[in-house]
């Protein structure tokens, strides 16, 4: 027996369709599947179209036409919407007010155009004033300023401020680099700042207290200014002042950022009796962007607050190392070498006289007493003491004294000073600067 083709077997079992519809339905719907599970669509022979559909192969009846709207497409946008957001009102911006222009005036504008360059424009009718805070100051605000606690500071600074100066006074006498940082304020302000300074610079090592004051009065200008405020904590210093010199300077490290006169900062510390914060100051980060000379002053102040604290062997460790390593020909040596022997002495160290004996040979200006501490170690004693009152055998005003030299003779002061240096002194010259 051979078989049909399936395809062949499939269109004998189909029915042949006539008028009716191709399914034994009474809808007259396909229910054939393709061969993915869809509906297949009935497709029209090559150049004929069914009734009741368009060229394109769809229904009217069936499915709408691209374009076309389904019917209550959209009505439920409006709920959603409410759902989401709530049932709030919507803001809706004012209209404008539409301004009419200059031709639809009577004159054409012409009032504005024809108005003098000076003459202020008046205010239309209804026009409210514009509040004091966006400018001017009302009478409220005057009242408030009126009805301020009175601050006793502000009337100090202004008291500190008045100050005479000296009818000589130059303020182009300050270094360059102080001016530049007056150039902030105003011109009469920063002359006037500038005379103060150079006064208190003038003042610092004969009057320290009236530097003090001048230095006070720039202040009380210039309080934001870092050499303002550097001035002022040295002249402080200079005064004994040492709270104030050590808040002047700080707020000066502040303002400027420079490490600058930490050995005055750590100085202070020790005359306040605090060696212990003094000795803080050598781990301070900015101290080896330091000069030479101002790590020197450093140290000083270091091996002095090792002596406070009666650490007298490492004050002698503190100086040893530089105070050999320096010579005569540097500036500080007579500080340095004068220290590092007093604090020999301190320790007790039989060295201490030669160290002495070297600042007095270097220290021309005689800026220390290291001659009559090398004296004293000597044993060497003098006895300045007068009677309160003369006594009976006491000769007078008039009378001539036995002992005195006579003219073109050499005084007993002068031989006995000549004998010193003779004997502990070699002559010296001042050293020649490298």
């Amino acid at each position: 027996m051979v078989r049909a083709p399936s395809r062949a077997r499939a269109e004998l079992q189909m029915p042949k369709r006539e008028d009716g519809p191709i399914s034994g339905r009474e809808d007259g719907k396909d229910t054939r599947r393709s061969a993915a599970g869809r509906p297949r669509k009935d497709r029209a022979p090559s150049g004929q179209t069914p009734s009741g559909q368009t060229p394109s192969g769809r229904g009217r009846g069936d499915q709408a036409v691209r374009g076309d709207v389904p019917a209550g497409h959209g009505q439920d946008r409006g709920a959603r919407q409410a759902r989401q957001f709530g049932n709030r009102p919507r803001w809706d911006p004012p209209a404008r007010s539409v301004r009419a222009p200059a031709s639809a005036t009577s004159d054409g504008g012409a009032a504005a155009r024809s108005a003098p360059p000076g003459a202020t424009r008046s205010a239309p009718p209804g026009a409210t004033k514009p509040p004091a805070s966006l400018g001017g100051r009302s009478d409220d605000r005057r009242a408030e300023i009126e009805r301020r606690e009175y601050d006793p500071r502000r009337e100090e600074r202004r008291r500190a401020a008045r100050v005479a100066l000296p009818d000589d006074v130059d303020g182009s006498q300050l270094p360059a680099d102080a001016r530049r940082e007056l150039r902030s304020l105003p011109k009469q302000t920063a002359e006037l700042v500038a005379q103060h300074l150079v006064v208190a610079g003038q003042l610092l090592e004969e009057n320290p207290e009236q530097a003090l004051r001048h230095a006070r009065a720039a202040r009380a200008l210039a309080g934001r200014v870092g050499v303002v405020r550097e001035a002022c904590g040295l002249a402080a210093y200079a005064a004994a002042r040492w709270t104030e010199a050590l808040a002047e300077l700080r707020a000066a490290r502040r303002i400027t950022g420079r490490p600058e006169h930490l050995a005055v900062l750590a100085d202070c510390e020790r005359a306040l009796g605090r060696p212990e914060r003094a000795l803080a100051y050598a781990d301070d980060p900015d101290v080896r962007g330091l000069p030479q000379d101002e790590r020197i002053e450093l140290v000083i102040v270091l091996a002095g607050a090792r002596a406070d604290l009666g650490q007298h062997d490492a004050a002698v460790l503190t100086l040893q190392d530089p105070a050999r390593r320096t010579t005569d020909a540097r500036p500080w040596a007579v500080r340095l070498w004068y220290a590092y022997a007093d604090v020999l002495l301190g320790a007790g160290r039989p060295e201490a006289r030669e160290w002495f004996s070297r600042v007095a040979q270097v220290d021309v200006q005689e800026a220390t007493d290291a001659a009559d501490r090398v004296l004293e170690l000597d044993g060497v004693v003098f006895d300045a003491s007068e009677p309160d009152s003369p006594g009976p055998d006491s000769p007078g005003p008039d009378s001539k004294d036995p002992h005195s030299p006579e003219p073109g003779e050499t005084p007993p002061d002068e031989e006995l000073g000549a004998y010193l240096r003779q004997k502990y002194f070699r002559p010296s010259t001042p050293p020649a600067r490298s």
